[in-house]
């Protein structure tokens, strides 16, 4: 079968589930790299961080591992090894402020606050570096351009290169089947988004990821790009109607996966 890598957000991730497949975790014929920015993927480990034994109260396994990932640094190691036959890109993950600390960078995810890790010595005085700012586009496309180098140099070269375009939903399908307009949306409790800022963002990271990246396919549903207030992760402008995954995944599965490969 299909070995498929991603590199994003529950928006790829929960095609898997809402195909009805039985997700595993970890599941053997997926990667899942979440909770992370580019920038961050190739900065150095953070000095002085000692994780967990497990998951602090309030998080569960996989997040935890996405987040000790990202501090430490490991996911792009587990990539190559993973040999992935398809590598997804997306970026709704892209949306958490950087860190600095230590001389390095990583990224400020719930998970990262709600985990109790920010009171370690390895991040007091952190400074942050807004997602928003010139200087954080800088640095994501400075990463970008390290991505591609890095995907060429690498076994990652031999794998099928998917970019899933997506962009926040600005409405929402409620429960009575009535479409409106999706307000008060955050990206960490208390801390309100600016959605036509982020979309605009967004169109500029894949520009620039298309013009620096080997060739790659592209996936995308725009027309269902719709909140959905039955999602089972709660309303989100990322927690998409089940027509958004059924049309992703129709695409993804022409492109391949979930096709055996032959010996």
């Amino acid at each position: 079968m299909s070995r498929v890598a991603i590199v994003g957000s529950c928006i790829t991730r929960d095609v898997w589930r809402f195909r009805g497949d039985r997700v595993t975790d970890p599941q053997p014929d997926i990667l899942y790299v979440s909770r992370t920015s580019l920038p961050s993927l190739f900065a150095t480990p953070l000095k002085s961080f000692h994780p967990a034994a497990g998951p602090p109260r309030g998080l569960r396994p996989q997040p935890h591992r996405s987040l000790v990932a990202d501090l430490c640094k490991t996911a792009l190691a587990s990539l190559v090894a993973f040999r992935p036959t398809h590598l997804i890109f997306d970026f709704i993950d892209e949306r958490f402020d950087l860190l600095s600390a230590r001389g390095t960078l990583v990224t400020y995810s719930w998970e990262l606050e709600a985990s109790g890790y920010l009171a370690q010595p390895a991040l007091r005085g952190a400074r942050p570096v807004p997602r928003l700012s010139a200087a954080g586009e800088r640095l994501w496309l400075e990463a970008a351009g390290e991505l591609a180098a890095f995907v060429r140099a690498t076994p990652l070269a031999e794998a099928r290169l998917i970019l899933h375009s997506a962009r926040w939903a600005e409405r929402r399908r409620l429960a009575s089947g009535r479409d409106a307009p999706l307000e008060g949306v955050e990206i960490l409790p208390g801390q309100a988004a600016d959605v036509c800022a982020h979309n605009a963002l967004l169109a500029r990271y894949e520009a620039a990821f298309a013009e620096l990246m080997p060739p790659m396919a592209r996936v995308e549903a725009p027309r269902q790009r719709l909140a959905d207030d039955a999602h089972q992760w709660g309303v989100s402008p990322f927690h998409y109607v089940q027509d958004y995954y059924a049309e992703i995944w129709r695409q993804l599965a022409a492109l391949g996966i979930g096709a055996r490969i032959p010996a």
